[in-house]
């Protein structure tokens, strides 16, 4: 059994997305080995940006009427866009990097509207050595511009993340999606079923799968899937992944199977093995798990299979054999340098654990296996996974893209990660809970975290409780400050228009938002407004929330998204533009001392927050070491240097920011240095700080306060010496 693995258009073009390499690591554990994979959507855009192409494009548009002024401006360029894009492309995949001097320094590239936004902020975020970032934000500038062109001239559908997004989002019928699909195929989507001609030539698959992650993937998945159906009808089509997860549970709509065979919900291992097997038959149609699909005109789901899912530890190595990573492009779409981890650099993508270990936000949709099945994998697991990824790809960057990673798991791995001397750069979504203590922050940082991603959503405790959130508006603020003191960047994601939001609390969420990163310990957020799924907490039980269901009626096709009434709250709508102003200019460091009701062109309430508000909860600190007794010591410094002089031994110890020098008595000195050696060794073994302070006090003869105490406490405690919740 040959089997093709795709990743329809579009994701992200900088990284790829993790869904088939998953499957394809599973798959290789199976006797369904013979499997490879491919991303359309970076193939696709490979295939748009490159000169021969865009002549065509030029061309094409050329033919248009009524083009606006831009797209004129751009075609009385387009032989400096058909000299320079593949170039841009070049130096976008770090393959042409002293391009960027080229680039800063005169009229290379040719510029459209894109362009405008630019001004003399650009010279000050970048400076004379910020070179390459510089070079890269203006080749973003230049392929955005042609960008326009396409969705002006070529399709109206088209984005860079995204395909004919707004077409698949809530759509409870399938019609709108059907009526495009049957459209004479434009520009774009001939170069999309080339590319999958390509592939189906190459690797003669009996099967092919799709997984569409996002309502922006489902017409690049369909649109191939009606083409290998009219062209190669003797292969198999399968569909799987968030999409259907979320927007097709209760779909009808027999017509969706002329574009697919089989759609499987939830996770995709044991439903993939038994279509397999079904194919091969080896299994009755009757037995496959979780999968719809047409039979006698009808839309069937099947869920016969009693097995149980794959464990989370089962499921393999992710593998990303096959894919063009050097082929990824990094654009630089903000300087912000929290923001810029989503399109800028290649990612390995991994998961720590199936499910969320929290489970109970109610606008989330806990409800579905996803995120209310909770199985974390062992530290020891990920370790391994995470070096055999870094063999395969050569990269060693990595976001752990759980709905929240464990702190207890992320603290597990993070002690594995020091132990394997393993060098990488990781970031995580989180939870801003109290678990993220000062030094379990460092610890992360330590073993290579650079940032986390958190949800503070609407940044009201009243609201907080009241989405059942688990954290505070104090908690949230120690924790963006433990986080920001280890080194490691902040991102919120921030929520507007919960049910009973009042005009008030939006200005006061503003305002806390504007302290936190006028306290540096935010350094990027954004804003979403509020949208109520059937499978959350308050899509199922609206009344309890106080706002009531308006719409829309189940459809055949897509039923996820509801529309709501919010007779307790304020026209949300309204305040959207100037929460998406103000957050932007935060994160440029702008306007921070702005009263917060100036951001809105309507009469707004002023905060009653106490503009110390934040700070205060900062300054509330995290308790003494005497407080910490039960806490297990952990050493992530440089082994320091003892040098005996007389009765005392001078401590040295080396630190990225200078020299620490310290002193003790001998034996205490001794004392100190084994415990260390020992725990370098391995940090398996850690001593729990009061059997620490007892057997010193047994080795000294001296008080277990007097080390506890001392200037030498404080300065190993600076230095890397961590005090470690388990």
């Amino acid at each position: 059994m040959k089997i093709s693995l795709f990743i329809p258009p579009l994701t992200q073009i900088n990284t790829p997305y993790p869904a088939t390499a998953y499957l394809k690591g599973f798959l290789n554990e199976t006797v369904y080995t013979d499997c490879t994979q491919s991303d359309l959507g970076l193939e696709l855009i490979l295939g748009i940006f490159n000169k021969k192409t865009l002549v065509q494009l030029f061309d094409e548009a050329s033919l248009k009427k009524d083009l606006s002024p831009n797209v004129q401006h751009i075609l009385s360029q387009r032989d400096r866009y058909a000299f320079c894009v593949d170039a841009v492309i070049r130096f976008l995949q770090n393959k042409n990097i002293t391009l960027a001097h080229k680039i800063c320094a005169g009229d290379y590239l040719p510029q459209a509207s894109r362009f405008e936004a630019l001004n003399e902020e650009v010279e000050w975020l970048f400076g004379s050595m910020g070179i390459h970032d510089k070079a890269k934000m203006l080749c973003t500038l230049f392929i955005e511009d042609i960008g326009d062109l396409i969705i002006e001239c070529i399709s109206p559908y088209f984005g860079f993340s995204r395909y004919a997004e707004d077409i698949a989002r809530s759509a409870t019928s399938f019609d709108p999606l059907l009526k495009l699909l049957e459209e004479k195929n434009n520009s774009i989507d001939s170069i999309l079923v080339s590319i999958v001609d390509k592939h189906i030539e190459l690797e003669r698959p009996d099967i092919v799968i799709f997984t569409i992650p996002f309502p922006g993937n489902v017409y690049g998945a369909f649109k191939a899937g009606q083409h290998i159906k009219k062209i190669y009808p003797h292969i198999k089509i399968a569909m799987g992944g968030g999409f259907p997860n979320t927007e097709l549970r209760s779909l009808t709509d027999a017509r969706v199977f002329d574009f697919t065979d089989f759609i499987s919900l939830d996770d995709g291992e044991r439903p993939i093995l038994n279509i397999l097997e079904y194919l091969e038959g080896k299994r009755e149609k009757a037995l496959l798990k979780r999968t719809f699909i047409r039979e006698a005109g009808q839309v069937m789901y099947i869920n016969g299979c009693k097995m149980p899912d794959i464990a989370h530890s089962k499921t393999g190595t992710p593998d990303y054999t096959g894919l063009l990573l050097d082929g990824y492009i990094s654009m630089l779409e903000m300087a912000n340098p929290m923001h810029r981890l989503w399109s800028d650099g290649r990612w390995n993508k991994i998961t720590v654990a199936h499910g969320c270990y929290w489970k109970k936000c109610s606008f989330c949709d806990i409800s579905l296996d996803y995120i209310g099945r909770y199985e974390p994998a062992a530290a020891s697991v990920l370790a391994d996974k995470i070096e055999t990824i870094i063999a395969q790809t050569g990269t060693t960057g990595f976001h752990f893209v759980d709905e929240a990673a464990p702190p207890l798991v992320m603290r597990d791995l993070a002690l594995e990660i020091l132990d394997r001397k393993l060098d990488i750069s990781w970031w995580a979504n989180i939870r801003f809970e109290k678990t993220f203590s000062d030094d379990l922050c460092k610890l992360l940082a330590a073993s290579g975290c650079i940032a986390v991603t958190g949800g503070l959503e609407v940044a009201s405790d009243r609201l907080l409780q009241m989405m059942e959130k688990g954290v505070s508006v104090a908690q949230v603020s120690q924790v963006a400050s433990n986080f920001t003191q280890a080194g490691i960047m902040v991102h919120a994601y921030l929520m507007f228009g919960f049910p009973t939001q009042t005009a008030q609390e939006t200005i006061d969420s503003l305002e806390v938002v504007r302290q936190l990163f006028e306290a540096r310990v935010l350094q990027s957020g954004f804003w979403h407004r509020f949208s109520m799924t059937a499978h959350s907490p308050v899509g199922l039980n609206p009344e309890k929330y106080q706002v009531i269901k308006i719409g829309p009626e189940q459809g055949s096709f897509a039923n996820n998204d509801l529309i709501h009434e919010d007779p307790k709250g304020c026209d949300h709508d309204l305040f959207a533009e100037g929460l998406r102003k103000s957050l932007y200019n935060f994160m440029m460091e702008n306007c921070l001392d702005w009263p917060v009701q100036d951001w809105f062109e309507f009469k707004t309430p002023k905060t009653t927050l106490q503009p110390t508000l934040i700070q205060s909860h900062i300054n509330e600190g995290s308790g003494e070491d005497e407080t910490k007794l039960a806490y297990k010591i952990c050493w992530v410094g440089n082994m320091p240097t003892f040098t005996t002089q007389g009765k005392n031994v001078k401590i040295v110890i080396e630190t990225p920011h200078g020299m620490l020098i310290t002193k003790l008595d001998v034996k205490s000195a001794n004392y100190l240095e084994y415990t260390l050696q020992t725990i370098l060794k391995s940090h398996k073994s850690l001593l729990v700080l009061s059997d620490f302070l007892k057997e010193y006090s047994v080795q000294t003869n001296l008080p277990e306060e007097q080390l506890l105490h001392s200037e030498t406490w404080s300065a190993i405690r600076s230095a890397g010496l961590l005090l470690i919740r388990f």
